[in-house]
């Protein structure tokens, strides 16, 4: 299984399917390149003996994604970014394999809510991690749901609410990613873990990965409803929130009103 695509890459080997992001040189996810994941993760879920779903980032790029594209957080396009986004992550529910980040440089924003959303995190110690959007005058969706279930309660909301970025063996320490190694020693790692994978069977991971879902959540899907609608129907309504993507595009410090 391969895929022609603008902004990724999809291969399948030996049951694992990698998805590379190949939009260099920050691997900013717009809503185009979002709807090549989807439909590269819709091609993963007919292959039955899949047993797992590495994202990774192309050699060329700086980051393994900076985020999601400010420039669509505007009114005319921002429900579609954040169908376009959200149904990555609901993508996962329904494929229920494990999904593997390797992480090489900057995982901020959507990039770090990719990794989050990933079952195993292989990081190399230049790796980065942040959730940036309060200053932008927004939040994550996703993160304000799975990090405090993934570091805890206070961390997380220190880490989203004051937009901090951390180092990976702060990461490492705090639980949110798996392993920190050299760039270098990335792929060997990465292997290392997909070969254990591979000696195992697809359909009890896929159950498994559905009961470790089952048991720790009270339901991904509804609760990112919610947190949508709050997104949606409040934040985007405010004038903070536009202020705050319109002083990002045009370079300057925000001007809060607070309304």
């Amino acid at each position: 299984m391969t895929g022609s695509y603008q902004s990724i890459r999809l291969a399948l080997v030996e049951r694992v399917a990698r998805i590379t992001l190949v939009r260099p040189p920050l691997n900013i996810l717009n809503i185009a390149m979002m709807g090549e994941i989807n439909d590269a993760l819709t091609k993963c879920a007919s292959q039955t003996d899949l047993v797992a779903i590495v994202f990774d980032a192309a050699a060329e790029a700086r980051a393994f994604s900076v985020g999601v594209a400010v420039e669509e957080h505007v009114p005319e396009t921002v429900r579609e970014m954040l169908d376009s986004f959200h149904s990555i992550f609901l993508a996962f529910e329904r494929i229920r394999r494990p999904a593997i980040a390797v992480v090489d440089g900057p995982a901020l924003g959507g990039g770090c809510e990719l990794a989050l959303a990933c079952d195993i995190v292989v990081a190399s110690e230049r790796a980065r991690f942040g959730q940036p959007e309060i200053k932008l005058g927004v939040f994550p969706p996703v993160a304000a749901i799975l990090l405090p279930r993934m570091i805890g309660d206070k961390k997380a909301r220190e880490l989203i609410l004051t937009g901090d970025t951390i180092e990976a063996a702060e990461a490492l320490r705090l639980g949110l990613v798996n392993y920190v190694v050299s760039s270098d020693e990335l792929e060997q790692k990465t292997e290392s873990v997909l070969g254990r994978l591979r000696e195992l069977s697809g359909v009890a991971l896929g159950m498994t990965r559905a009961a470790l879902d089952l048991g720790s959540q009270s339901g991904f899907e509804s609760a990112l409803k919610q947190v949508e609608s709050l997104y949606l129907t409040g934040l985007m309504k405010t004038e903070d929130a536009s202020e705050g993507i319109r002083a990002f595009m045009e370079k300057r410090k925000p001007e809060w009103r607070n309304k």
